[in-house]
């Protein structure tokens, strides 16, 4: 299986629980693809050493000797990279898709592909926690200034394994990246937390796994009996299936500010997210 975990909001506990349900299993594959700021590394505690490969991709450079200034490659960009100053084209590398339209349109053969760097994409096979059984490591880091994720997290995605259960972390909110994380995958899991707020975001994201066509499932982090009824009235009346229930407790926060997964001091956990886990594979069987 494939598991996307997700929230509609950052700071519900998605990599808690992306990073506890992984040590719950075996032979896994872990992808943090929230790239903007990975954080599953301070609870898994990869050894990266060596193992980092450098993203690129191509955005356009204009030769100006060849250039005529006739704006074709302008009027086709749809992302608004290039923009006619004069007689001169500017080139935005941020904002360009890399689709390299403009250079098989441009008639005077001006435009090349110039190398940008996107990111890096680093994996790890050994981790310190002593609950990893076999688990691979994958995460992705966005170069600052760049404003699209996705390719980034494509080229990770590119990695995973068909022989293990894969765990992707994906960045939190419905942007275009949480897509780009979420595609292809066998099942996705919602986080969210019992207050208004969290059921707004929870409804969104909800909306967009929907739209997806993927089948999902709720976890309720810092759950309590009494503010879990906003979640639990909503999941109902939506018919969504509630996983699990993280509880509001300050033996986990204080283990999770040191960087320590809770499984690793709660082992009676491990058998909840694996129960969880098999739930979810009849759900998707």
């Amino acid at each position: 299986m494939i598991i996307t975990i997700m929230s509609g909001k950052g700071g519900t506990g998605k990599t808690t629980a992306a990073v506890n349900l992984a040590l719950s299993l075996k032979n896994v594959q872990f992808l943090d693809a929230d790239v903007e700021e990975p954080d599953a590394s301070i609870f898994l505690k990869p050894e990266f050493s060596q193992q980092e490969k450098t993203i690129w991709r191509n955005v356009p450079e204009i030769d100006e000797e060849k250039c005529t200034g006739c704006r074709k490659c302008v009027d086709f960009c749809q992302y608004n990279a290039l923009v006619l100053l004069g007689e001169r084209i500017l080139v935005y590398p941020e904002l360009c898709g890399s689709c390299t339209g403009c250079r098989i349109i441009c008639p005077e053969d001006a435009i090349s592909d110039q190398k940008r760097q996107v990111g890096t994409i680093s994996w790890s096979t050994n981790t310190e926690s002593e609950k990893a059984d076999s688990l691979e490591f994958w995460q992705g880091l966005l170069t600052i200034g760049e404003a699209s994720a996705v390719p980034l997290i494509a080229e990770l995605k590119k990695n995973i394994s068909e022989d293990k259960t894969v765990i992707i972390d994906a960045p939190p909110g419905a942007s275009c990246s949480v897509i780009e994380s979420a595609g292809g995958s066998s099942f996705v899991i919602l986080v969210t937390e019992p207050t208004p707020f969290g059921l707004h975001d929870l409804k969104i994201a909800v909306e967009l796994t929907e739209k997806l066509g993927i089948p999902y499932g709720v976890i309720i982090n810092r759950s309590e009996t009494e503010a879990d009824k906003i979640i639990i009235d909503y999941c109902q009346e939506q018919e969504i299936t509630i996983l699990l229930k993280i509880p509001f407790s300050r033996e986990i926060a204080e283990l999770y500010s040191r960087g320590i997964p809770f499984v690793e001091e709660k082992p009676e956990w491990q058998e909840k997210f694996r129960k969880m886990a098999a739930a979810i594979e009849g759900m998707t069987a």
